[in-house]
């Protein structure tokens, strides 16, 4: 079975690779765990199962790593992943990671799995940059992508069951299609529109009771609305205009699978902050038109909140 990785969390995604890792490795490898510099790992201590091979195993310490992406169609050569020049890169800011953990004598071995494909000369050349840089042979750095992680899966099945990867579980995931054609068909038409009248629409609800309703903060709402506010009366004359009925039908198809996922997905634990927050990496991560007009998406979202077509209201949540 081939799995959309992308759609996973980050906890679901170390959780496959912790139990892959105990058929690859041993049963005694230990979970990840948060460190104090942020990066997680998971840990092997002894003599590996199969690797690289059962007649010549691992021995020693084995630290894990698991970077998972919610964009789609990543690899290991993008920019923000790997770069010899940069310490901006999640390979960059995790070298120095590596090294220290080498020089306290507590890494032998090194393997990072990602949910991005590893084309032959990146891993040539990713191994060659952490060979060199954290005094690591060729031969105790494994790099696997989505295509080893759907070799390896189909030869332990059972991994996905013990990982219980359900889909009901699944993150917060919308599509950002819709959205980004109409964010470009808004930016396009930007100028033409900015005779609106000053004045912003008035929300279904005041904004501080639905704040309230929604567990959003009054720190980040405040900075929201006085970043954003100004274009909500754009962005309605923009979807008001009789020309653009049908972007403002692709508007509705946009909200309703956006409240529905909201609805379905949010953990009642969660701020709103993190919802738009995590909405907002995960579209720019995703589409390349919604990462060229940041601040159009953003303010697009924030009207979709102030409106109140996603969030709640009170009450059945009924429009007008």
């Amino acid at each position: 079975m081939k799995y959309s990785y992308a759609d996973l969390s980050p906890e679901q995604f170390e959780s496959l690779v912790v139990f892959l890792c105990q058929q690859l490795l041993g049963i005694s490898v230990q979970g990840f765990s948060k460190g104090p510099d942020g990066g997680r790992d998971a840990k092997f201590i002894g003599t590996a199962e199969l690797l690289p091979s059962r007649s010549a195993p691992w021995r020693g310490t084995v630290i894990v790593q698991a970077k998972h992406t919610n964009g789609v169609n990543k690899t290991f050569s993008d920019a923000d992943f790997f770069g010899e020049a940069t310490t901006e890169t999640v390979l960059g800011k995790e070298i120095p990671r590596i090294k220290s953990l080498r020089a306290a004598n507590a890494l032998d071995h090194y393997m990072l799995f990602s949910n991005r494909r590893l084309a032959g000369n990146a891993d040539e050349a990713i191994r060659g940059l952490l060979s060199r840089e954290c005094g690591l042979p060729h031969g105790s750095l494994y790099l696997c992508g989505v295509e080893q992680l759907e070799m390896w899966l189909k030869t332990f099945p059972q991994v996905a069951t013990l990982a219980n990867i359900d889909p009901v579980d699944s993150p917060l995931i919308v599509s950002p299609d819709e959205l980004a054609e109409l964010v470009e068909a808004f930016a396009r038409n930007q100028q033409v529109i900015q005779a609106a009248v000053d004045s912003p629409p008035t929300p279904r609800v005041s904004y501080a009771d639905k704040n309230s309703l929604n567990n959003m903060s009054e720190d980040y709402a405040r900075q929201q609305r006085r970043n954003y506010l100004k274009d909500t009366t754009q962005i309605q004359a923009f979807l008001a205009a009789p020309e653009n009925l049908q972007l403002r039908r692709l508007y509705e198809t946009v909200v309703m699978e956006f409240q529905l996922k909201i609805t379905a997905k949010r953990k009642s634990h969660q701020s709103f902050d993190d919802v738009l927050e995590y909405l907002t990496d995960l579209l720019f991560g995703r589409d390349p038109v919604l990462r060229s007009n940041k601040r159009l998406t953003r303010a697009m979202l924030f009207y979709m909140y102030w409106h109140c077509d996603i969030g709640t209201t009170g009450g059945d949540d009924s429009t007008d």
